[in-house]
């Protein structure tokens, strides 16, 4: 992906957080292709998405994003539960990933992938869903095992 489509990405992505952020703060928790929200013992945590829910998209994820607002995501979304694995190449941002299995049940989180990085980082397991978020913010805000994703594709109750 050449970088001018990597910042517009990046734009809709940005512009999508803020008006995400709006309709958290007013109250308005629905389950939408937008968002994924992710709750446990620490509350709730809402992110603005970009869903992967192609083998193309699952492949090029993040790759060459130079950053992300502090509240967006990216989903990658499987048919079915199988093992999988992630590596860093070609991408520029430090971050988490939070392995759910096909229920939205968090089953393991990896925090602060490294840039760049080729080597594998395992799901631990099979998972149907993977949230990729900032470096550093499932730690911040708490987010661990047992937790739980919603989204249309996971489940919305």
């Amino acid at each position: 992906m050449g970088n001018g489509l990597a910042r517009a990405r990046l734009g809709l992505i940005a512009g999508l957080a803020v008006a995400a952020g709006a309709a958290g703060a007013a109250g308005a928790e629905t389950c939408t292709e937008d968002a994924v929200t992710v709750t446990g013992d620490f509350g709730q945590a809402r992110f603005t998405v970009e869903v992967a829910d192609d083998f193309e998209e699952r492949a090029r994820g993040l790759m060459f994003v130079e950053s992300l607002p502090t509240m967006a995501a990216m989903l990658f979304v499987y048919e079915q539960e199988q093992p999988t694995s992630f590596w860093m190449e070609n991408t520029l941002i430090p971050l988490d990933m939070i392995f759910a299995d096909a229920e939205g049940v968090v089953v393991r989180v990896h925090e602060n992938a490294v840039p760049l990085d080729r080597t594998g980082i395992p799901s631990g397991g099979p998972v149907r869903f993977v949230l990729e978020i900032n470096g550093g913010m499932a730690g911040r805000l708490g987010i661990d095992e047992g937790d739980r994703l919603v989204h249309p594709a996971i489940g919305c109750e």
